[in-house]
């Protein structure tokens, strides 16, 4: 689906990123595997290597204006030309907001959103300068969709990316460029210190199969999520943009965009009292559920 292409996936040494390159090698495109681990990108370039795939690896961390250039760079120079970029790169630092230290938001803000910005401004740039479009794939996750306690930071970033995509789709579609949010759930390291996931990704890691329940509730390999990727670099998707999907396990979903779920009036304005009085029964029955369901 994508023989020809040549994509950066930004965060792409291990998990999901890693899924994300192989995938998007085994369609047929070329790839720049990023990462700040020289080693593991080294061997996400010797795997696509092996099964007969072409990668080149740029070891620099995400956020700075230089590595976004770099970036594009490496992609004219190995591939020609530059048609997809997806931003995956990330990572945490979970803690309630009260234990949170400045440079645990400084860095999840600086690599999950500045890393996402400069990196579809760079992507954009070469897209334009093309003249033949081009996709972005922006990574959120369901952390940015609900509440997800002591990820503050993390939740902001991530609700902030799938808020860029709608906005850079809009800017970007004269230009033939399409802009979407992938919004992953997959059983990966980076949600092993979850204790709900815990046993599962330590026996996936042991190469065990996903139990069918995690499967048919939405969670799943870090491979179940790639095929969404592929087919939104591939002309298949050309129509899609501006939206945010989500997959995990045997489940695809769309995300509604924010909406307004009621509405009140009052001629010649509110004031506290009539608030008071009119919103438990016009606006308070359609207040919405804020963090995911629990179950016992």
């Amino acid at each position: 689906m994508l023989t020809g292409r040549s994509v950066v996936v930004t965060g792409s040494g291990r998990g999901l990123g890693r899924a994300y390159a192989k995938a998007v090698a085994a369609a047929g495109a070329g790839v720049v595997v990023n990462d700040v681990d020289a080693d593991a990108a080294a061997g996400v370039v010797a795997e696509i290597e092996a099964d007969g795939g072409a990668a080149v690896a740029v070891v620099a961390p995400v956020g700075p204006t230089a590595t976004a250039d770099a970036l594009v760079a490496a992609a004219v120079e190995r591939f020609g030309r530059l048609d997809a970029m997806v931003t995956n790169a990330g990572l945490l630092r979970d803690r309630s907001v009260a234990k949170m230290s400045d440079d645990d938001w400084d860095a999840v803000i600086a690599t999950h959103l500045r890393g996402t910005f400069t990196c579809a401004r760079a992507a954009i740039a070469r897209f334009r300068e093309q003249g033949e479009g081009g996709r972005l794939v922006l990574v959120g996750s369901p952390a940015g969709q609900r509440a997800s306690f002591g990820q503050t930071n993390y939740s902001a970033a991530k609700a902030g990316i799938v808020g860029m995509a709608r906005t850079l789709a809009a800017e970007t579609a004269r230009h033939g460029i399409t802009v979407n949010a992938l919004v992953p759930v997959a059983l990966t390291r980076m949600v092993a210190t979850i204790p709900a996931f815990a046993d599962a990704v330590a026996a996936l890691e042991r190469g065990e199969p996903v139990p069918e329940p995690l499967r048919a509730g939405g969670v799943g390999s870090a491979e179940d999520v790639a095929p969404l990727l592929v087919w939104l670099l591939s002309d298949a998707a050309a129509e899609v943009t501006g939206q945010a999907l989500g997959v995990g396990g045997d489940n695809i979903t769309v995300w509604t965009h924010p909406a307004v779920a009621a509405e009140a009036s009052m001629p010649g304005g509110w004031t506290a009292e009539a608030i008071a009085k009119e919103f438990p029964a016009q606006l308070q029955p359609h207040l919405q559920a804020y963090a995911p369901e629990r179950h016992s």
